[in-house]
């Protein structure tokens, strides 16, 4: 089977671009080839939750090959091997994302021969980046219809720049690759018993949800109070019910996070798996109050209901990878980011499918 050739500067020219394309290349079993990896960023090549992630897809698929890689590596060549189930722990060693680490490894094992629980060492939340609790709370319930069961658990919290969280995923797979000849095969049953995505209208706003995660040692100064008290007070504005939990967790850094969600119904009716969703999150910053910062986020959520997208952004761009595999599903977000077009180009060199973008909707066709 010949390469399929990848420029890692094209649009976005992140590492999502590497991630994507070891996904679909462990779910097609289409080996790539991939030069100027990471052009855009200011220091280029790959980092080091990269190269945990191709560690870690060599592990959980024995015989997967790839070039010699290290840091800075601006070129690699992959080829896949076969998934397979059981216990896996992984270390990034820094507080490189444990999201973006698992944006190479979630998809191809919702489709192993049984349960994988995987276990990564990293940081829970940064800068560019979804947290994990955007991925335990809203991007996750989202995917469940692929799976029996999909569980994240949330050890520990590691903010930069010493890192030392641990998180634990749980997969329990509902399609399984090995039971078809081809992903053609797979696609076909999976798209045969699984609704396809339909987020065209926001639909109600019902609720306002929300956590704060916050390393103990700000505890004394209340930062993670004075952080809800100042989002509630701009949220009031949607004349919702509110709820944010607060939690302050032992860390080897000082951190934080804000996440707030919105809550939908469509007629009538809340689906939890299956309901539109808006996501606002932000980092403490040093030098910067808890107050404005809860502010902020709020009224960036508050801009999102008001513009009646059903996705925000952030979460579209996490969803695609999902979508891709359900011909005929649709995406209306506030804006189609420069992420989210990199994504679906990269997808469409493995999966035989077309997109058609109008008006912020992003519709998902099989190229015939």
């Amino acid at each position: 089977m010949s390469m399929i050739a990848l420029d890692g500067s094209f649009g976005e020219g992140g590492g999502a671009l590497l991630r994507t394309a070891l996904a679909f290349s462990i779910f097609t079993q289409k080996p790539f080839r991939i030069d100027n990896i990471r052009a855009n960023r200011k220091v280029p090549g790959l980092k080091a939750q990269h190269l945990e992630a191709i560690k870690a897809l060599k592990q959980i698929c024995p015989g997967a090959k790839s070039s010699e890689v290290k840091l800075g590596e601006t070129s690699m060549w992959f080829q896949p091997a076969k998934i397979k189930s059981g216990n896996f722990e992984f270390d990034i060693k820094t507080a490189g994302s444990i999201t973006l680490f698992f944006q190479a490894i979630l998809l191809p094992s919702l489709f192993a021969p049984s349960k994988v629980t995987i276990t990564v060492k990293g940081g829970t939340c940064g800068k560019w980046q979804a947290g994990v609790d955007s991925l335990q709370r809203v991007l996750l319930p989202l995917i469940q219809r692929f799976t029996k069961d999909i569980k994240l658990t949330i050890k520990k919290r590691g903010y930069y720049p010493k890192g030392g969280g641990e998180v634990m995923l749980e997969i329990s797979p509902l399609f399984k690759s090995k039971a078809h000849s081809s992903y053609q095969e797979l696609i076909k049953e999976i798209e045969s018993k699984t609704r396809y995505y339909n987020f065209i209208n926001q639909g109600k706003l019902e609720h306002i949800k929300g956590f704060v995660n916050i390393s103990a040692d700000l505890q004394e100064r209340q930062v993670g109070e004075r952080l809800i008290k100042a989002a509630r007070q701009t949220l009031l504005r949607a004349k919702v019910p509110i709820s944010i939990d607060l939690g302050y967790f032992p860390a080897l850094s000082t951190g934080g996070e804000i996440l707030i969600h919105s809550v939908h119904s469509q007629n009538g009716f809340t689906d939890p798996f299956n309901s539109p969703r808006l996501l606002a999150d932000s980092l403490l910053e040093k030098n910067k109050r808890a107050e404005i910062i809860g502010e902020e986020t709020s009224n960036q959520l508050l801009s999102l209901i008001e513009s009646k997208a059903a996705i925000d952004p952030l979460l579209c761009d996490q969803l695609i990878p999902f979508a891709a595999l359900l011909t005929n599903s649709k995406i209306n977000t506030s804006d189609v980011t420069n992420h989210t077009t990199t994504n679906l180009h990269v997808i469409a060199q493995f999966l035989n499918i077309k997109t058609n973008i109008a008006n912020n909707t992003i519709h998902i066709l099989a190229n015939k």
